[in-house]
């Protein structure tokens, strides 16, 4: 019989700290087999897109989660650092297979963040909406439209989630008024 040793951190280590959000890198994600990126650094303006995490039909079930991970350490050495992460809350999923994705992708970010002592947030649906539209319950038409009011141009309703999460996060510091 082995006799494995692991360590993990402690739940005594202190949450990292939210930086002021307007002197650091933010990103903003929809999580999602195709998902939706913002990306807003102090001294820049914000880009924005979407990202496709699709495997074939060769690749193993863990793949997309690599590739995922293989993203955002890109993503944070483009950048020098990120400051903090905001993400799309989801409460429920409209398929199983959904929401086991969406799981795998969570834990992946939250994981990531934590093991670089990065801050992140899970934004709820109907905070998003209501911020981007004015209603908790808009549809995807609805928060496209606001994006674009706002102008920007978002290629789908994934990166304009991305977008409006984003917009947010900065206008209301991470729901810190």
């Amino acid at each position: 019989m082995m006799n494995l040793s692991i360590s993990l951190p402690t739940s005594r280590a202190p949450a990292p700290q939210v930086p002021h959000l307007k002197h650091a890198t933010v990103l903003a994600l929809d999580l999602g087999t195709i998902a939706g990126f913002a990306l807003h650094a102090a001294d820049s303006a914000i880009v924005s897109g979407t990202v496709s995490f699709r495997p074939s039909r060769y690749d193993g079930g863990g793949i997309r989660y690599l590739r995922f991970r293989a993203w955002l350490d890109s993503i944070a050495e483009d950048t020098g650092s990120i400051g903090a992460v905001h993400y799309e809350e989801v409460r429920r999923h409209l398929s199983t297979d959904a929401a086991h994705v969406h799981g795998g992708l969570l834990a992946t970010l939250t994981a990531w963040c934590e093991q670089r002592s990065i801050a992140y947030q899970g934004v709820p649906v109907g905070t998003i909406k209501r911020h981007a539209t004015g209603k908790g319950n808009a549809d995807k038409a609805a928060v496209i439209a606001a994006v674009r009011a706002r102008g920007f141009n978002p290629a789908d309703d994934n990166e304009a989630d991305a977008i409006a999460i984003l917009l947010w996060a900065l206008e209301t510091g991470g729901g810190v008024r």
